[in-house]
């Protein structure tokens, strides 16, 4: 039986490593510096080296300069000059139909009527002579997509799972919720930040922990995490904290209502982990009263799997620090 239950690990672990952060919105602003000059900032996510081939329209007659680009933490951004009319018209996001990104838009104008809005498969254009609000609403969606979609913490929370006993459920992931908020509302509001790469790192690092821990607990070892797994899930909520604000820094928060986009963007996170949690409880009980899973041999597979793939992911990252 283990032995099968090891080549079923094999496969799953082979489609797991590069999925981390796969889904992230694009993002798009457009700054007025004088009467019809724009300054052009334009982010779109790398995945596996290669871009997803979306590109803004402006309104007919608009020329660019000054193009440069750089690719940093698994986003490109370009940069470019633009003398424009944008009173009129629309901006649209080209290829945006074929993918499940969203894309932040941003018009700053001298004259104090900016726009935003949130372009996605089902509404492609900005019309630039319509007023907008702040897209605030749609910050909850993006943190729920940034967890169900950010598979690196869903290991960790995973990994939690297996570690802990049922009682111990709550007040754990408890503890990381309250950490990761921590330093999600110190670096967004506070400036309070940490270097990308290092947080990666420490995240994938996180996870081979909690895979070990939990093969030590199949083992029946004792450890430190296992008699106070709050702990060290607030210690590394910390971590992950910076992590999602890593994610939000990319599209910033809306003027004027920062701390009202920032809450949601919580609520979003938390609603998508207790989501996670539940489905995992759900299969948990499901194969053990129905298809008659052995409960040890599975736990054993499952934490095998957290810690190869969290040092994959950290090895992988740490070979792209020492390489850029």
């Amino acid at each position: 039986m283990r032995r099968v239950l090891l080549a079923f690990l094999a496969l799953v672990c082979a489609a797991l490593p590069a999925a981390a952060h796969e889904v992230r919105p694009a993002y798009l602003e457009v700054t007025e510096t004088d009467p019809g000059q724009f300054a052009v900032t334009w982010k779109q996510p790398v995945l596996d080296g290669r871009r997803l081939k979306l590109d803004p329209v402006f309104p007919e007659g608009c020329t660019r300069s000054r193009e440069r680009s750089e690719i940093a933490a698994g986003t490109l951004i370009q940069r470019w000059d633009m003398a424009c009319d944008l009173s009129t018209g629309h901006i649209e996001i080209a290829g945006l139909e074929r993918t499940l990104t969203d894309a932040f838009v941003r018009v700053n104008r001298l004259t104090g009527d900016d726009l935003s809005t949130v372009l996605r498969p089902g509404a492609l254009q900005l019309d630039l002579s319509s007023p907008t609000g702040a897209p605030t609403a749609t910050y909850f969606r993006i943190g729920v997509e940034h967890i169900l979609f950010g598979y690196d913490h869903l290991l960790f929370v995973l990994g939690l799972i297996l570690l802990v006993r049922p009682r111990q459920l709550l007040p754990t992931v408890t503890a990381f919720t309250v950490a990761h908020s921590i330093t999600l509302a110190a670096a967004a509001l506070g400036g309070i930040t940490l270097p990308g790469p290092p947080v990666e790192i420490t995240i994938a690092m996180s996870i081979a922990l909690l895979g070990a821990e939990a093969i030590y607990r199949v083992r029946g070892r004792d450890t430190l995490s296992q008699r106070k797994p709050w702990l060290i899930a607030f210690g590394f909520g910390l971590i992950h904290g910076f992590g999602f604000a890593g994610a939000l820094s990319e599209i910033g928060l809306p003027k004027g209502a920062e701390v009202l986009a920032l809450l949601l963007f919580n609520v979003g996170v938390e609603a998508g982990q207790v989501l996670f949690v539940g489905a995992v409880l759900l299969a948990v009980f499901l194969a053990t009263r129905f298809a008659r899973m052995p409960h040890a041999p599975a736990r054993f597979v499952a934490a095998y799997c957290i810690g190869i793939v969290g040092a994959y992911w950290a090895i992988e990252r740490i070979v792209g620090v020492l390489t850029t």
